[in-house]
């Protein structure tokens, strides 16, 4: 939507405070979780369709549980590639490089059980992400879109960690493993001055993992058996503003809030 914004429009006016006032208080709270922006609802390729690439990073924090929660945190990198079609529709993939931190997975319970570190860490993991958006435009300034986005990673996370047990060393290895998620969202934008568009919405999503560890330790819940952990919580918001850089590139700044808030910021150029 290239069309230059328009003087005197008094709903649009309004619509556009409230976008900025919404971005920046989720930008300000601190730092839920997907794999990378959801973007503009409307398509980032051209209006008249085509194909545009980006690079993207990410920084994600979430809670998951099962007998017990746990906060998350990643940091991502990814490249994207995407198709528009006449600036209704869109279909994108990515593929990413994630690190993984999990708080006090290896805290202990027990007396009997101590450990030389609290934090599950692995710095390396890939994901492909898939996605789809669907856009219409209401008026020259104002549009509404809804996106299905959804990630997996390819290979388990993996840390050890050692301790004693009643005076007895030990060391085992956990494993995350099938971590992926899928997010559902329905977005409105605003165009403001100088080609910049504005961007919210709410959004519901869903991520599940797999843990399983080589020993089963007493005191360290994280390592009983095969357990399955999802996300706390299933609703959220997100906000965000697009800014044309020229020469067909754009900046994209986008936080997403559920329990926990989460932010990046990703290059885009269209051919």
């Amino acid at each position: 939507m290239e069309t230059k914004f328009r003087k005197g429009g008094t709903h649009t006016k309004h619509l556009r405070d409230i976008l900025i006032s919404l971005f920046l208080g989720l930008v300000i709270q601190g730092t839920a979780t997907a794999s990378g922006l959801f973007g503009l609802p409307q398509p980032a390729s051209k209006n008249e369709g085509g194909l545009y690439t980006g690079i993207g990073y990410w920084y994600g924090e979430d809670r998951y549980k099962n007998n017990t929660e746990h906060l998350t945190k990643y940091h991502q990198v990814y490249s994207q590639v995407g198709y528009g079609f006449h600036n209704r529709w869109e279909i994108y993939g990515r593929v990413g490089v994630s690190d993984l931190k999990i708080i006090d997975a290896f805290s202990s319970t027990s007396a009997a059980t101590s450990t030389y570190k609290n934090d599950f860490e692995d710095n390396l993991n890939f994901s492909g992400t898939l996605g789809v958006k669907g856009f219409y435009p209401i008026t020259k300034t104002v549009g509404i879109g809804a996106f299905i986005q959804g990630t997996y990673y390819f290979r388990n996370f993996t840390d050890d960690v050692s301790g004693t047990r009643n005076a007895a060393p030990f060391t085992t290895e956990l494993r995350v493993k099938n971590l992926w998620d899928v997010n559902f969202g329905i977005g409105i934008q605003a165009m403001v001055p100088y080609g910049i568009r504005v961007y919210l919405g709410p959004y519901i999503y869903y991520s599940e993992a797999n843990m399983s560890s080589s020993a089963n330790i007493p005191g360290i819940d994280s390592t009983i058996g095969n357990i399955t952990i999802n996300n706390k919580n299933k609703a959220g918001g997100f906000a965000g503003i697009d800014v044309p850089l020229g020469r067909g590139f754009h900046l994209n700044v986008e936080g997403q809030y559920a329990e926990r808030l989460s932010a990046g910021t990703a290059v885009t150029y269209s051919y």
